[in-house]
Parts: structure tokens; sequence; C-alpha cells
């Protein structure tokens, strides 16, 4: 029957409005013409979703169904292609936009209440009059303390818009009432750096802990302040940097390369190769570079390490980096939940990939750590087998090799004692934090009005605080330990500064007994090395 000339107008209104609300549902862009066309595929999904949602005899969460269904399906597509569920979203966005709505504090959950840890310097908490060792009873007269505590609903309770209040109720140490506290909650920054100072008069060290949006920006302004203050040479440390943004990678990698010279080849799966060369912005392009890694230098950090070693500039440090090769681009899935998908391979300037083997599953894939420490390379240099068919030279003549991960110019092995791992194993788990949290609760009397200059210089663990910690740990004798008795403390004094007064103290302790910086101070000693 045909369509009679008065619906027409109707039909297109309504063809209209459902292309607008298809295209705000898919929110998705830069993609083929022909991404969501129909196919058989994606009608067997569909409809064995709705077969089990209308049919199925018990009740069930279809949303849990789709998240497994899109966890099995990039499972099956390599390591790096990743669902971030909506309850995920927030958090993962927020650490690569480099910043958050909230009070700005770090705490921890002490027993059965939140105690802070430390303020943001200049942030909505520390503004309000909040200290580190307040407890936070309540927010908006929720409580936030008693058996069950959730750390993502006390999180959920601080943070929220821009400008919004929040009224806390606080309990501080020798005070009989609680203290009403309103907190104004503003954009608090995820800072990339950890770390930006002299190591020596002439030796600038700047870590970086991540790639985020603003990762460059703080770099730029850190490598900027330390050649005010003399740098001519400067340590670039990556260690256990996951990596994150290609482009921030590559505009710190501009910094130190002369005009016109390649960073990185980016190629997609129908071959379309994209490449990015340096400018002459960088500030930075004469001065020595010493660049530290390991094997959890990943992603965006061998980027920039791989970049410099192909292009003859500066000394990579270290042990081989985490072997991470691929491009991932993000696609809202409309529901507050997202997917990571790779969509290219990247080469360094040389042409080598670095992207290690992940056909044995992912299990396999990301533990290859133990297979590292079986074969002795974390130990030793000679123990890093190479495939002579990804063999590559620099323009300068130096061998490179693809096929997984940054080899570095100069070898540094890992202490893999038992003792040595011990200690590692508590400072990074947390552990360590909790007893420096603990023993500053009951003696931050003894803190006031030192200096973190004050603090370093002279500061050092008693044998009571050495035996107090042994004894939060359960630990009964100090033969545990052996010989690294003086690494305990040196550990221990670092995670006290780090509660008193930021990362950067808590590196700078580390740092005066590290292997790595020791390389770098022995290679200035030697006349060969000179300027790349």
């Amino acid at each position: 029957m045909p369509v009679q000339k008065k619906y027409i107008p109707l039909l297109l209104g309504v063809a209209v409005a459902f292309g607008i609300f298809l295209g705000a549902k898919l929110n998705f862009t830069t993609v083929s013409d022909t991404l969501f066309s129909s196919n058989s595929k994606k009608e067997k999904l569909n409809r064995l979703i709705d077969f089990i949602d209308f049919e199925y005899v018990d009740k069930v969460n279809t949303d849990s169904i789709v998240d497994i269904t899109v966890n099995s399906i990039l499972e099956n597509l390599d390591p790096h292609s990743v669902y971030i569920p909506s309850k995920s979203y927030e958090d993962a966005a927020s650490d690569m936009r480099g910043n958050f709505i909230g009070i700005g504090i770090s705490f921890y959950q002490h027993q059965d209440s939140i105690a802070v840890i430390r303020t943001i310097e200049g942030g909505p908490a520390q503004k309000a009059g909040i200290q580190a060792g307040d407890r936070i009873l309540y927010a908006d007269t929720i409580p936030l303390f008693g058996k069950g505590l959730n750390r993502y609903d006390v999180v959920s309770q601080l943070k929220g818009a821009r400008n919004s209040k929040v009224s806390l109720k606080i309990k501080r140490k020798n005070q009989d009432s609680l203290l009403s506290v309103t907190v104004t909650r503003q954009k608090i920054p995820l800072v990339s750096l950890d770390a930006a100072y002299l190591l020596t008069g002439a030796i600038g060290y700047i870590k970086l802990n991540r790639f985020a949006e603003p990762t460059y920006s703080e770099f730029k302004k850190a490598l900027t302040a330390l050649i005010d203050q003399g740098a001519t040479k400067l340590v670039l440390d990556l260690r256990d940097n996951p990596g994150g943004y290609i482009s921030s990678a590559q505009a710190i990698v501009d910094e130190f390369l002369q005009d016109n010279t390649l960073i990185l080849i980016t190629k997609n799966k129908n071959g379309k190769q994209e490449k990015t060369y340096a400018t002459n912005k960088g500030s930075f392009k004469t001065g020595s570079l010493y660049v530290l890694i390991n094997e959890n230098s990943a992603s965006a950090s061998e980027i920039v390490a791989g970049a410099l070693q192909d292009n003859d500039k500066g000394v990579i440090i270290g042990r081989r980096s985490f072997g991470k090769g691929l491009v991932q681009r993000e696609m809202a899935l409309g529901d507050g939940s997202a997917v990571r998908l790779t969509i290219a391979r990247y080469y360094t300037p040389t042409g080598r990939s670095i992207q290690k083997p992940y056909d044995k599953g992912n299990d396999a894939y990301y533990s290859e750590y133990e297979s590292r420490y079986v074969n002795g390379e974390l130990q030793s240099l000679d123990s890093i087998v190479v495939n002579d068919s990804l063999r590559f030279v620099t323009p300068k003549g130096k061998v490179v090799y693809g096929g997984g991960g940054i080899i570095p110019d100069v070898f540094v092995g890992k202490d893999t004692t038992q003792e040595y791992q011990a200690i590692s194993y508590i400072s990074n788990n947390g552990f360590m934090s909790y007893f420096a949290f603990e023993y500053l609760d009951t003696h931050r009397q003894d803190f006031k009005g030192q200096t973190q200059k004050d603090f370093i210089d002279n500061y050092t663990v008693s044998k009571a605080t050495l035996q107090a910690f042994l004894s939060y740990a359960n630990i009964t004798q100090l033969d545990t330990f052996k010989g690294y008795t003086a690494r305990l403390k040196l550990v221990i004094k670092a995670t006290l500064a780090r509660q008193l007064y930021g990362t950067q103290a808590f590196e700078m302790i580390l740092n005066q007994q590290d292997p790595m910086i020791k390389k770098v101070l022995e290679l200035q000693q030697r006349p060969a090395v000179t300027n790349q």
C-alpha cells in the first residue's frame, strides 16, 4: 500500500530522531561507517542475552553477563585490550586526566576509622585546618567509622561536584570534643612527578610515575627550574613507570632531540604509518642525559628510552624494560563503561618493535618476570636472550635489539637476596606505610618544627624505632635481615619522610644508597662519558 504524502514529513522526522538517538547512545567517533552495521555475529549475541533475560529460570543480572562477555572477547585479542567497568571508569579516567574533585587528603583505614595521613599542599582540607593524624568520623552526618567500612563508600562521600561543600566531624588527638569543619571541594591534582632536585651541583634528577595529561607541563616546569639552578646533566628516572599517553612521552623526548629527528613510528592494521619528529622547541638538546629503567618500565616509558637510545642521545641505565609496543584507543560504551582497544603497533626510530610475545595467554604474559628471575637476567646482562634477526644499528653504530623491551646500555643488576626482597615487599605493599603512620600517631610532636632538610641530613632511625618496627611486623629477631639492617633503617626513614614531607623527600633519602644513582655518579667520573 503506497504511503500517503501527508505522512512523509512525519516519517522523515522519526528517522532523523532515531538517528540522533542512536548516535548519542553509541558515543563513538572516528570509526568506519560500517563499524556498527548489522551482522549475524552481533545478532547472535543480542539474541542470547535477550533469551537469558526473558526465559532463564532464575533471576540473573544480565549486566554482569555482558561484562563477562566483553572481558572474554578482549582476553582473546591481546593483553592490553581491556574492558573498564563503569564503577572503575572514573578512577581510571581521573588517574590519566591528572586530577579529581575532592577535599585533598591521603588517608587509610586505621582500625575502624578514617585517618588522615597528609593533606595536599594548598588543598581545601589544608585550608580548612585538617591535620595529619585527624580521624574523619562523619561526612554530612553520614558515619565514616565502624566495622565493614568500605573504602569506595568513603571516597564517594568525600568526592563530589566542584565548589560543593561537605561538613565533616573530626576527632583530633588530645581534644575531647569533635571538631566541625566545612570543606569546599575543589580540583585536586594527581601529580605524576615524584621528585625533581639536584643530585649534585650540576646533575639534576627527575622521577615520573606515569605519563598523564599534565605530565609534560610538570616535567617542563621541573626541568626549567633545574637548569636555572645550574643543572647541565640530567637523570630521568622511569623505573616502575607503567606508561600512559604517547603524546606526553613524545613531548618529553622532544626536549632532548635535535630538530627533525625521528621520535616514533606507529603502524595500524592496514599498514598505514605515522611518524613523529622532534622540533626545535626543546631546552635540553645538548646536555648529558641518563635514563633509568627496570623491568616495570613500560609503554610510554619505553617510547622515551627507545627514542633516545636509537638516536644515540644519553645513556640508558638499568635492566631490560617490560616490552609493551602496542597502542590503545578508548571507546565509551554509553553506560559509563569503556573499552581500550589495541589499534596499532609502535616502532622505535631504527624500526624495531619492543613488544614481547603474548601468544601463550595473558597469565604467561604478565608472569614473564618470573622467567627473567629464573634465567638470571635480573642479575646479569649476559643472561638476556636476544634474537639476532631483530638486530638493529643506531646512526653511531650501536647495536640494539627488538622483540621484548629496551635493553639498557649500562646494566645494573637487582639484589634478589631474600632479605632485600623482604624489605622491598613490606615497603611496596603498604605495610611500612601503616607502621609509619602509627609510629607518627604517637610521636608526631618529636618532629614538630623540623624542616625537610634537617630531617634528611640529621635524622637517624634509633634502635628503639627499629625495634618498634620489628615488634609491629611480629619479627622476633633482627638477625632475620642479617646484613640488611642499614637498608631497613633507610626504608623506615624514607617512609617517615614521605608522610611528613611528601614523595620527594622519600626519593631523596632512598637515592642516597641507590645502585643506579651510584652508577650515574660513577660514569660521571669517567673521561669517556661525553655529551651526546
